[in-house]
């Protein structure tokens, strides 16, 4: 908007003059007579000017290397300090082949289970000198390809991958190229690398064991998406879980689909207001157990219930899960990465990592 005032000069004849001024706001990079305040990044050239040395002095100090008296260090790091240099690694670290940067690509970051997990990854990067670059998958296939490939480009030293589909050839060019991959949480499609799992089969199979020890037949199992490995892991635990006892399954009793509420909260009514009504329940990750939380609040009648994964407030409200160690994961993804990234050169391996069974009460009720 421009705003435009006038501005009245009186005259020795009495008469005024009227100059228009332009009260235009000033944008910045718009001021004239000025210059931009971006794009005026200072140089190496520039410290040295300020300094008094030469360019290859104050790359000597810039870099730690000896071969400068401590009165011209001194001067050169005030003139870096009253200019604002900062190095620019780019050129440095392409010289030694590597970026000093690693990529990872996550499933969902507003997932609170991928927050420890990601700030795991994140220390053993600093540890090693390197930065972190991290994106959202939002457990589509083509995003992720998509989201791992641009890091690629970007020429991250290696890379951490959370699966959100089942083929990841795409990645081969890549890793022949150098750029070291390890599998988290799931493990990689079609091709050979290195992958660090939580043991879900194992972990499901014990939390529906602790239903059935505390009296319960029948059983429901509401999980995730049938594509994704972890679900369909979990599922067999529970399989395993109900075939130990000899048990029979009710089709009814097992819902796979999206973690969405609508879908979880109908999945609950149909199990427990059904034809084979089940008097306990088993939840595949911690999305669905937070809304099958919320759905059984309003009933009548307490139905037993185990969760795969721990949550905020789980203790408080008494909820039995089995618990995986989410930092440990990405820790010991990230440090299985940087072996590489060493010349670590065995064959891809596959970790697997015990989960454990913490009760608290709801996995410990009886049925109704």
């Amino acid at each position: 908007m421009l705003i435009a005032a006038f501005l009245t000069t009186p005259h020795d004849d009495g008469t005024t003059h009227v100059a228009d001024i332009d009260r235009s706001p000033r944008l910045p990079g718009r001021q004239r007579g000025t210059e931009s305040r971006y794009g005026n990044r200072p140089t190496m050239k520039d410290v040295a000017a300020r300094a008094g040395v030469g360019l290859k002095t104050v790359s000597r100090v810039v870099n730690g290397e000896p071969g400068v008296t401590a009165d011209t260090e001194r001067r050169v790091q005030e003139a870096i300090e009253s200019l604002g240099f900062r190095r620019n690694d780019s050129a440095r670290v392409l010289r030694k082949g590597r970026t000093a940067s690693v990529g990872l690509v996550l499933e969902d970051l507003a997932d609170p289970f991928y927050g420890p997990l990601s700030r795991a990854v994140e220390e053993v990067a600093r540890a090693h000198g390197a930065l972190l670059i991290n994106g959202s998958s939002a457990e589509d296939p083509e995003r992720e390809q998509e989201l791992a490939l641009a890091l690629c480009a970007r020429r991250v030293d290696g890379l951490i991958v959370i699966p959100a589909g089942n083929d990841h050839r795409y990645l081969e060019p890549e890793i022949k190229a150098g750029i070291a991959t390890v599998f988290v949480d799931r493990p990689p499609g079609l091709i050979d690398a290195d992958a660090v799992l939580s043991d879900s089969r194992g972990g499901a199979r014990a939390g529906v064991a602790q239903l059935i020890t505390h009296g319960h037949r029948r059983i429901g199992f509401i999980g995730d998406q049938p594509r994704i490995h972890t679900a369909v892991e979990r599922l067999r635990g529970y399989r395993a879980a109900m075939e130990d006892a000899e048990l029979p399954v009710h089709p009814s009793w097992i819902s796979l689909g999206s973690t969405a509420p609508e879908r979880v909260r109908g999945a609950v009514a149909d199990m427990l207001d059904g034809p084979e009504p089940v008097t306990a329940l088993f939840a595949g990750n911690n999305r669905i157990m937070v809304t099958v939380v919320r759905a059984l609040a309003g009933r009548e009648r307490p139905i037993a219930l185990v969760g795969f994964d721990d949550i905020e407030l789980a203790d408080l409200l008494g909820i039995t899960v089995i618990a995986q160690d989410a930092a440990l994961l990405g820790r010991t993804a990230a440090e299985r990465l940087f072996r590489r990234l060493d010349g670590f050169d065995d064959a891809p391996a596959h970790t697997t990592l015990a989960t454990r069974l913490i009760a608290r009460g709801s996995g410990e009720i009886p049925p109704q």
